[in-house]
């Protein structure tokens, strides 16, 4: 029995910096650890591809949730523990965050920035109270960070934005978090 889900959203490509693959790997391979059920996109692509392979060869339980339209060009996963096809992006998001109890964003792209974003707004609308961690690898939210500082300091939100999101460095940082906000 899975105790608690992890929604991670992360690149469907690899990125250029090696360290990227390196902490998606040991990303999947620590929830599989924990016993926490890997919630993703179901691609067998870049970042997304490396989670689930790590999290599976570490034993873990997989939650794999891709639209229709993308089974093709991110490669659909079929051997996860839960492989689900829906018709479009927003249905694909709703079936990841209604079946996590935290959100996790490794490095990626306008398809990332759109999770993170969506996850964040509802979180700031009260939506809900599921905690968000960014996996800020090598400094990759950096610019996002200074970006959401940015809106704050513009009078486009409260300071209690920035408070919504919980930048961790590394894997490890990520594992103690997870852990105290799973607990």
């Amino acid at each position: 029995m899975i105790s608690r889900s992890v929604c991670v959203f992360c690149g469907s490509r690899p990125g250029n910096d090696p360290a990227y693959g390196a902490e998606a790997e040991a990303v999947g391979r620590m929830l599989a650890e924990n016993g926490w059920r890997l919630v993703y996109g179901a691609g067998d692509v870049g970042l997304m591809g490396t989670v689930a392979r790590a999290a599976q060869a570490a034993g873990g339980e997989t939650f794999g949730v891709i639209p229709t339209h993308l089974m093709k060009a991110e490669v659909g996963k079929t051997d996860l523990s839960t492989f689900v096809v829906t018709e479009n992006m927003h249905e694909r998001k709703k079936v990841m965050f209604m079946n996590s109890d935290a959100i996790v964003v490794l490095p990626g792209g306008a398809g990332s920035l759109d999770e993170f974003f969506e996850v964040l707004t509802w979180r700031q609308l009260h939506l809900h109270q599921k905690p968000i961690f960014l996996l800020n690898t090598a400094g990759f939210w950096n610019p996002l960070l200074a970006l959401v500082d940015h809106v704050v300091d513009q009078g486009f939100a409260d300071a209690s934005l920035r408070e919504l999101i919980r930048p961790k460095d590394t894997t490890a940082e990520l594992n103690a978090a997870l852990s105290t906000a799973l607990s």
